[in-house]
């Protein structure tokens, strides 16, 4: 974990306003340094600026708080909405994730690319690349 800190991957402003403790489990914590390890710094390492987490675990009750899906990876602690504060940036860092070939489960363009949801899990990763 060279760019990224579990703190910034857990922080969270709606936690903080409605008073959810957001403190991942051991497994979360686990996933989070293999997102970072696999892709999140090899990414940041190759874009050469700072990405900036928007959002990466959230406990159950974040999730539903903020409208994500029950079943979201956000809650296993492997994904990270990312952005590098704007969407043309954000689309150069699409196509550079794309070039790279990192191991991601999902790489989901968020609204015209206002940011980037990406995962990675244990195991084999579909690759799957999608626009929301």
């Amino acid at each position: 974990m060279k760019y990224f800190t579990i703190e910034e991957l857990t922080r969270s402003a709606t936690a903080r306003r409605l008073r959810i403790d957001n403190t991942p489990p051991a497994s979360a914590v686990t996933a989070l340094k293999e997102l970072v390890d696999k892709v999140l710094d090899p990414l940041r390492e190759a874009w050469g600026g700072p990405i900036r987490v928007n959002s990466g675990y959230r406990c159950p009750l974040l999730n539903k708080a903020v409208g994500g899906t029950p079943g979201s990876q956000h809650q296993r602690g492997e994904a990270a909405d990312i952005t590098v504060g704007t969407r043309s940036g954000n689309r150069r860092l699409l196509a550079l994730i794309k070039r790279l070939n990192l191991p991601v489960d999902q790489c989901i363009d968020e609204k015209g690319c206002s940011w980037i949801h990406i995962s990675h899990r244990a195991g084999r990763n579909r690759r799957l690349y999608m626009k929301f």
